[in-house]
């Protein structure tokens, strides 16, 4: 490096994709020079992604001091038993839900794995090991929100995020220099979370992109049509099935329903919770209140249960799962996962996705590549499990239920440090995304806005 006081930047994933959150960021003068990493996700969505899984890392495991966790969504936290298993011996940190809800996001992961057939799955069932996650969690120590962290020559904090529980946005502080670390952003105001904290005063940002070329529709507009939904299903005595995200998506649809049944919106009827992740998750979303937004604390402190309400079933058991097709329609199934790409939700769509008289809603982001996107694309036969299933249930989409702010709201983000930002760095998001929201930030903002390509280096000025 030509300066002690400059920092070097590796994207080692997350570009060119909204999957594989991986950033490398080095520097400090003499013993107290320092590598971290910043979040270590799985690729998802491709062939070629489960391959580039199982690459080594494009750096040394054992010579990473430090590793923080943004939040816990497996593209962000799915690579971290690799990284153990190829030497990594440093500390990990992240907030406290963050790391309760990891070990379990983990523990689902090696729980596929040991079923999983595909090529290179003996290798990974090396890797994937409960020792393993032990072992992370053994390295693992929590800091809360505004907490400061001094390693070396620099200070980290957490600033909430507002994407799921515990998500934080990685504030560093280096030679009175800011960076930031976005993580993923969340689509505020949430139902149930904070909204996203604005920043000031920042030198460099390396920001999502999930939704950088598109908005969602307004959150009265999204309600309205989930409420519309629900009361076609039943008038059509059908079947309306919701692959969701186990963590945030899944405990956001069980507020709004929540809400929906106990204010007689919608009529009573069988509503399965299908999901074993997902249950476990909602545990820890039972325990963690604290960091609900004032209307969810509200809700709770009036007596309202908020995750359960008159028709609800938790199916925590395969045999309680399979037994849901014997019900009686009209009824509702909410599984995982939310890309239609494993779990529960794919023997489902086999059984319903062929009757005109169900209903798939689809409710957030579908990535190139899965199950969930080519259903998106409008595909009248999918593939499942080998079989080929005709698709002739009606299909709806309601974006505004994705946990990750749109391309307006990004900008308006961005627009709070205008004028103090060097540069910004646009990943995790599709290339057209993530270009589009660049061309947005330098039209709109007039700031020096870069989508970085996989293994670039920069060097940052903290002089």
């Amino acid at each position: 490096m030509n300066s002690s006081k400059k920092l070097t930047l590796t994207f080692a994933g997350g570009t060119g994709s909204v999957t594989g959150a991986n950033f490398l960021l080095e520097g400090g003068e003499g013993e107290q020079h320092k590598k971290f990493l910043i979040d270590c996700g799985l690729a998802q969505g491709s062939k070629r992604a489960e391959e580039s899984n199982l690459k080594p890392f494009i750096y040394d495991p054992s010579t990473i001091d430090v590793l923080f966790i943004t939040h816990a969504h497996i593209d962000h936290i799915g690579r971290i038993p690799k990284l153990i298993h190829d030497g990594f011996k440093g500390k990990i940190y992240s907030t406290i839900p963050t790391k309760e809800i990891t070990e379990l996001m983990l523990e689902d992961t090696v729980n596929i794995l040991s079923h999983s057939h595909h090529d290179g799955s003996e290798l990974l069932k090396q890797i994937y090991t409960k020792e393993n996650i032990d072992k992370a969690m053994n390295m693992w120590e929590v800091i809360d929100y505004h907490q400061d962290l001094t390693i070396g020559d620099f200070i980290f904090r957490y600033r909430d995020a507002g994407h799921v529980l515990g998500s934080g946005m990685l504030e560093i502080i280096y030679n009175n220099k800011k960076l930031i670390f976005t993580g993923d952003l969340g689509n505020s105001p949430s139902p149930l979370l904070r909204d996203t904290e604005t920043l000031s005063n920042v030198d460099y940002l390396i920001m999502e992109s999930v939704y950088g070329d598109r908005n969602h529709i307004a959150r009265n507009e999204r309600r309205t049509k989930f409420e519309e939904t629900i009361q076609d299903n039943y008038k059509r005595k059908g079947t309306l099935v919701i692959p969701t995200f186990s963590l945030e998506r899944a405990q956001e649809l069980l507020f709004e329903m929540d809400q929906l049944v106990e204010h007689d919106r919608v009529p009573t009827m069988p509503i399965f919770f299908d999901s074993p992740l997902a249950i476990k998750l909602t545990k820890i979303y039972s325990k963690y209140t604290r960091y609900f937004n004032d209307f969810a604390r509200k809700q709770i402190g009036d007596g309202d249960n908020i995750f359960n309400f008159p028709g609800l079933k938790f199916t925590l058991l395969t045999e309680e799962s399979k037994e849901i097709i014997h019900e009686h329609n009209p009824k509702i199934i909410i599984a995982g996962s939310g890309m239609s790409n494993g779990g529960r939700i794919l023997h489902h769509e086999a059984n319903y996705l062929p009757d005109a008289n169900n209903t798939l809603l689809l409710t957030g982001y579908q990535a190139e590549g899965t199950l969930g996107r080519h259903i998106e694309d409008g595909d009248k036969q999918i593939r499942i499990s080998g079989q080929e299933v005709d698709v002739r249930a009606h299909i709806v989409f309601i974006d505004g239920y994705s946990g990750h702010k749109d391309s307006d709201h990004l900008i308006e983000f961005v627009q709070e440090i205008a004028d103090t930002v060097k540069k910004v760095f646009v990943v995790m998001g599709e290339p057209k995304s993530s270009m589009f929201l660049t061309q947005r930030l330098r039209d709109f903002l007039g700031v020096q806005a870069y989508a970085p390509e996989e293994n670039d280096v920069v060097e940052l000025d903290c002089e």
